[in-house]
């Protein structure tokens, strides 16, 4: 991946409804959004950012094909080889349970079939017909310490078939903890094939097209990576979308002054949120997925099944209940007008007037308002409950399950989300930002500019980024500055192989009290001293934990590293905003929560920076809505985001 120094730049965010895409000129902002193609994401993503008719020499990717293939056990068919004694340890796993009072829930099936595993510690050991598999995973009891028997190993495999797709450990994760770097390296093993394939087909549809081959790709802790490298470490990537989303929303708290946010992405079919303090959003260096763990640096994003699409229904107890379950994109949810009978959430919206009945989604789709109505009243009629009363039990029902989100990445890690802003954005984020805010009672919501294409523009805003990580046991100074400088080197390192340079590295370190089995990542810089990381261990502790052991003695057991370098966008490189067109659209009835008013209808394109707007009111845009609820108030800041407070 090379990043000359140009200015024009294309992004397409891949969501479960809809494609969004913003390209970027060196002076202005081109937005669209496409329905997502599903069978394909490569059809969509392409003929979208054709669609825009811009030239570009940068061509930026968030992808959800590898998240959905190991969602949906589309991989590879795939083997293990590990060492003696060890091949069942995929299945033993640790001594938690999926639901602690649920006897019934259960552990997914391991990724690779038993009798696909294989125990061997050197080549010589090897006996293993691997003629019909796709992909190996080769995880070693000490792989992480040294790589060269995995590599031997890797070396004999592709010499005999030189088709397989072989993921070692000791590249995709050279940590301890044999459960979670085996978990993590088959997981890789068994998305590369599907991984790989889409996006070699995607680098032959945009070349034909005639855009940009060499794509970068969001990787999940926030950063670009090169697309070949994404093809061979397709477990970087399962959060590649909506990492970029919360980039973006930091560089937005950034512009506005605010430290403490929370970012809230509600697209067709999920909403995604996650905790920034300072401007950085925290990062886990472990998280299930698909209930498998995997030990990869990710954003502390939290995804619930409730978004645009989330079909509601009535369960056994006769309850109303809304999602997981998505229409989305094809049918959709009713009001699309594409054959879809079920309500959805964004029918719900419809119904009670925060989305114009009379109005087009995404600038193209004509509302079907009869449609909405007609699958409000499937669910609605077996309840008792007429059409406007079972659209408002959806929105309460979708708003907790959105508000126990937030609640997860504040609340539940010890911080205060009263002190916090909600950065709402994606196509119906904010239709339901400023209840969510106002329940869990944070200081305001932040509206950012293109909110409905936003994680697309956070594609721009995000910088090349190389991680590295190593396994150690360290218990003084002297060995910690030399392990950060190696780890520091090896990010920085990757970086440049991929065509960037450095333009800033950072190191974080796993520590913990000895004989503690879980250990905690905190920041540090080489020369900063032993005393000053025990501080700022102790205190992280004790904010996450509720308590500290300062005369305990503490380990570290991982060092950390990232490299980042320039992205193609800056926040101040953006125009200031600039109305186009009349404010005030005719006004129409929309239903609040003490009945019907009369609302205030904007055009968001016709305000300028200073305008005020009070509710109710709901502020329109191409790719989304916002709706003020009476008494709240939205201030045009320069930028062009809506400060929402109350």
């Amino acid at each position: 991946m090379t990043v000359p120094n140009s200015t024009g730049g294309l992004a397409a965010d891949v969501g479960g409804t809809f494609t969004d895409l913003v390209g970027w000129d060196g002076t202005h902002v081109v937005t669209g959004k496409v329905p997502s193609t599903t069978d394909d994401q490569s059809v969509g993503v392409v003929g979208g950012a054709t669609g825009l008719g811009m030239t570009a020499d940068r061509f930026l990717h968030g992808t959800t094909v590898a998240t959905n293939a190991l969602l949906e056990g589309r991989g590879a068919e795939t083997a293990l080889i590990t060492s003696p004694g060890f091949a069942d340890v995929i299945e033993i796993g640790r001594q938690d349970r999926p639901s602690l009072y649920d006897s019934f829930a259960d552990r997914p099936d391991p990724l690779v079939a038993r009798r696909r595993r294989y125990e061997a510690s050197t080549v010589a050991d090897l006996d293993a017909d691997l003629s019909e598999v796709e992909a190996v995973a080769v995880s070693l009891l000490y792989g992480y310490e040294n790589a060269e028997r995995e590599t031997e190993i890797a070396a004999a495999l592709l010499q005999r078939w030189p088709e397989l797709s072989v993921s070692l450990s000791s590249r995709v994760v050279p940590e301890f903890r044999e459960f979670e770097r085996t978990s993590t390296t088959l997981i890789n093993a068994y998305l590369s094939p599907e991984a790989g394939s889409y996006l070699r087909r995607l680098v032959t549809r945009a070349e034909a097209d005639g855009l940009p081959g060499a794509i970068e790709v969001m990787r999940s802790s926030g950063g670009l990576m090169p697309i070949a490298e994404a093809a061979l470490l397709p477990a970087a990537i399962l959060l590649s979308g909506p990492a970029a989303g919360v980039v973006a929303a930091a560089a937005m708290g950034n512009v506005l002054g605010r430290s403490r946010l929370v970012s809230f992405d509600m697209g067709g079919t999920s909403t995604d949120v996650c905790r920034i303090e300072d401007g950085r959003p925290e990062v886990l260096y472990e998280r299930p997925v698909a209930d498998y763990p995997c030990r990869m640096p990710s954003v502390a994003i939290h995804t619930v099944g409730a978004g645009g699409g989330s079909v509601a229904w009535v369960d056994g107890g006769g309850s109303l209940r809304v999602g997981p379950r998505s229409s989305g994109a094809m049918p959709g949810p009713a009001c699309y007008g594409h054959g879809g009978t079920e309500p959805a959430v964004t029918d719900a919206n419809v119904a009670l007037g925060r989305i114009d009945p009379q109005g087009m989604l995404a600038g193209s789709l004509p509302i079907r308002a009869d449609l909405a109505a007609a699958a409000l009243d499937t669910v609605g009629g077996g309840l008792g409950l007429s059409t406007t009363d079972t659209a408002r039990g959806i929105v309460t029902v979708v708003e907790e399950v959105m508000a126990g989100a937030i609640r997860t990445v504040s609340i539940e890690q010890g911080a205060d989300p009263r002190q916090g802003y909600l950065v709402a954005f994606g196509g119906a984020g904010g239709l339901h930002a400023t209840a969510l805010a106002r329940r869990l009672d944070m200081a305001g919501v932040i509206v950012p500019p293109h909110a409905g294409v936003f994680s697309a523009l956070g594609l721009l805003l995000s910088p090349p980024r190389a991680d590295a990580a190593q396994s150690v046991r360290i218990e003084n100074e002297a060995e910690l500055d030399a392990e950060i400088a190696a780890v520091v080197a090896a990010a920085a390192q990757r970086l440049e192989t991929g065509g960037s340079q450095p333009e800033s590295t950072a190191a974080f370190v796993d520590v913990r009290y000895r004989g503690q089995s879980h250990e905690t990542t905190v920041p540090y810089a080489a020369g900063e001293g032993w005393e000053a990381l025990l501080a700022r261990f102790h205190a992280t502790h004790r904010e996450r934990n509720g308590f500290a052991r300062p005369d305990d003695p503490v380990e570290v057991v991982t060092v950390r590293a990232e490299s980042v370098g320039r992205p193609l966008l800056s926040w101040s490189d953006l125009p200031e905003a600039v109305p186009t067109g009349t404010v005030d659209l005719p006004s129409r009835v929309v239903l609040a929560a003490d009945g019907e008013v009369t609302a205030r209808v904007v055009n968001r394109s016709g305000l300028a920076p200073g305008d005020e707007i009070t509710g109710p009111a709901v502020v329109e845009e191409t790719e989304a809505t916002t709706y003020l609820a009476p008494g709240e108030r939205a201030v045009v800041h320069g930028s062009g985001a809506l400060e929402v407070e109350w």
